[in-house]
C-alpha cells in the first residue's frame, strides 16, 4: 500500500508514534523513526522494522527547535530524494489547574505540540509542494475537540493543531497534497497504562463504548490516510475515541 513512500513520524519512539511507525512499515514505506528522548527506544523501533523485513532509521530532533527541524527535513529529502508522508505525533503533556500552571509549563507544552507541527510542516512542505503530493497527519486529540479540565496547556495546543490542520489543507490542496488530523482519546499506551484503575473506570464510563482504543487502532486510520485510499479526505478531524467526543 505505501511501497516506495518515505515517511517521518516524530515522537515515534514509545507509544502512539511507534505504533504508527510499526504499521507504516509493514505497509512497506520507509520510515524515519523520529526521537528526542531515548535513541535507544527509538533504535529498537528500527530494528522491530528491520527485523520484519522494512526499512527504517532513527533520527533525533528536538520538534520545538525551528532550525533543528529544518536540518532533519533538508537530510531525510537529502538522503532519500523525496519525503511523502508526515506525521505530527511528537507532544507532551505538563498537567495542573489553571490556577496552579507555571508559564512555563504552558509554554512548553505549546511550543513541542503545536509549534513543533509547525516547523516540520513549514519545513516539508517546500518538497512536497515540489512533488505535486504528500499526506500530512497531525496527531490531535480529543481533549483539544471537547477541552479537558486541568489541561489548559494540552487542550489548546490540540485545539490549535486542529486550526493548523484545516489552515493548511486549504493552502496545499491545489499541489495535490492533503493534510489531516486524528483525534485519540484514551488509548492504552504506557502513558495510560499508569492511572489507577478507578481513573480507568472513571474514564470508561464517559466511553460509549465503555473501554480504552488500542494504539493499533489508530495506527491504521493514519496508514490509511497515508495511502491513496485517503487521496479525497482533507482538512478534516477523525475523533478515533470510542464516542466519546458524540
Amino acid at each position: 500500500m505505501l511501497e516506495n513512500k518515505v515517511a517521518l513520524v516524530t515522537g515515534a519512539g514509545r507509544g502512539i508514534g511507534r505504533q504508527i511507525a510499526l504499521t507504516l512499515a509493514k505497509e512497506g514505506a520507509t520510515v524515519v523513526v523520529n526521537y528526542n528522548g531515548s535513541r535507544e527506544r527509538a533504535e529498537g523501533v528500527v530494528a522491530e522494522i528491520e527485523n520484519a523485513g522494512g526499512e527504517a532509521e532513527a533520527y533525533g530532533c528536538d520538534v520545538s527547535d525551528f532550525e533543528a527541524c529544518q536540518e532533519m527535513i533538508n537530510n531525510v529529502i537529502n538522503k532519500y530524494g523525496h519525503l511523502d508522508i508526515l506525521v505530527n505525533n511528537a507532544g507532551i503533556t505538563r498537567d495542573g489547574l489553571i490556577m496552579k500552571m507555571k508559564e512555563e509549563d504552558f509554554d512548553a507544552v505549546l511550543n513541542t505540540n503545536l509549534k513543533g507541527t509547525f516547523h516540520t510542516i513549514r519545513h516539508s512542505a517546500r518538497q512536497m509542494l515540489k512533488q505535486k503530493s504528500g499526506k500530512i497527519i497531525n496527531i490531535s486529540s480529543v481533549s483539544g475537540v471537547m477541552g479537558n479540565a486541568g489541561q489548559a496547556n494540552y487542550a489548546a495546543s490540540k485545539a490549535g493543531v486542529i486550526g493548523l490542520t484545516k489552515t493548511m489543507a486549504r493552502e496545499l490542496a491545489s499541489r495535490g497534497i492533503t493534510v489531516n488530523a486524528v483525534a485519540p482519546g484514551f488509548i492504552e499506551t504506557e502513558m495510560t497504562e499508569v492511572l489507577s484503575d478507578s481513573v480507568k473506570e472513571h474514564a470508561c464510563e464517559q466511553i460509549p463504548l465503555g473501554r480504552f482504543g488500542k494504539a493499533e487502532d489508530v495506527a491504521e486510520l493514519v496508514a490509511f490516510l497515508a495511502s491513496e485510499k485517503g487521496n479525497y479526505i482533507t482538512g478534516q478531524v477523525l475523533c478515533i475515541d470510542g464516542g466519546m467526543s458524540i
